[in-house]
């Protein structure tokens, strides 16, 4: 009897159930990448800039040490986006509905202003969603926002500048939306050009994904035994738990 024809069923019948289960595409092992999920249903993601005394938190060290002196466990964190040399945010920032900084049209040069740029953001029904800055409508319905540039993937598509063998190579960390709505963060672990870290968020399935920043980001994830708490940051992005 052949059996090779029911392997392959098997294997195919696996792919299936693992695709069900991580949102469209199954899990991209690559060792070049720390990466994140995180499913709002389930789990706590805020955004964060400056303590109750109006003082900037700057590290990830920092965060950790004030929400656990709230009794809350930093579960994973990532600095969010472009920021000024005061640590203010460079574009647009929303926290608790509020907005602390403008959106930012500016044309000019650097990372940020490589059009189309664009805008995280958590809805007040607790959906995530990425869209180029020229989309973005501020309706009041928004809980949290980061404004960053550039665009890393727009309706399934790479942003146009990015080159295949470009030698411009950093650090570099981005969010993504999958495709059943689940946030995905990703952080280089070494060097990357744009081309390949925006393609990891295309193969995983998101449709828009954003670049946040370059060899200044770090990211906090306990469960992968990577837990970088330096940093001089404007915004960071962090999911706790009680």
């Amino acid at each position: 009897m052949n059996d090779k024809p029911l392997l392959i069923f098997y294997i195919f019948l696996l792919s299936l159930i693992g695709a069900a289960f991580t949102g469209g595409k199954s899990p991209i092992e690559d060792e070049r990448f720390i990466e994140h999920r995180v499913d709002l249903k389930k789990q706590q993601l805020q955004f964060y800039w400056k303590d109750e005394k109006g003082q900037v938190y700057r590290s990830l060290a920092a965060l950790k040490q004030s929400l656990e002196a709230k009794g809350k466990k930093l579960l994973f964190a990532t600095n969010g986006g472009m920021y000024q040399t005061d640590n203010s945010p460079l574009g647009l920032y929303i926290e608790n509905g509020k907005v602390l900084k403008t959106l930012n049209r500016k044309d000019a040069t650097g990372n940020f202003y490589l059009k189309p740029n664009g805008v995280f953001y958590i809805a007040s029904d607790n959906k995530a969603y990425i869209c180029t800055t020229e989309a973005f409508e501020n309706n009041s319905k928004i809980k949290y926002a980061t404004q960053s540039g550039p665009m890393l993937v727009i309706n399934g598509k790479l942003h146009s500048a990015f080159q295949k063998n470009s030698t411009n190579l950093n650090i570099r960390n981005g969010v993504g939306i999958l495709p059943d709505g689940r946030i995905m963060f990703v952080m280089s672990k070494k060097e990357i050009n744009f081309y390949d870290f925006a393609t990891y968020f295309q193969n995983a399935g998101c449709k828009y994904a954003l670049y946040l920043d370059g060899f200044v980001s770090r990211t906090y994830l306990a469960e992968k035994n990577w837990m970088q708490t330096d940093g001089n940051f404007g915004v960071i992005i962090a999911e706790t738990k009680e």
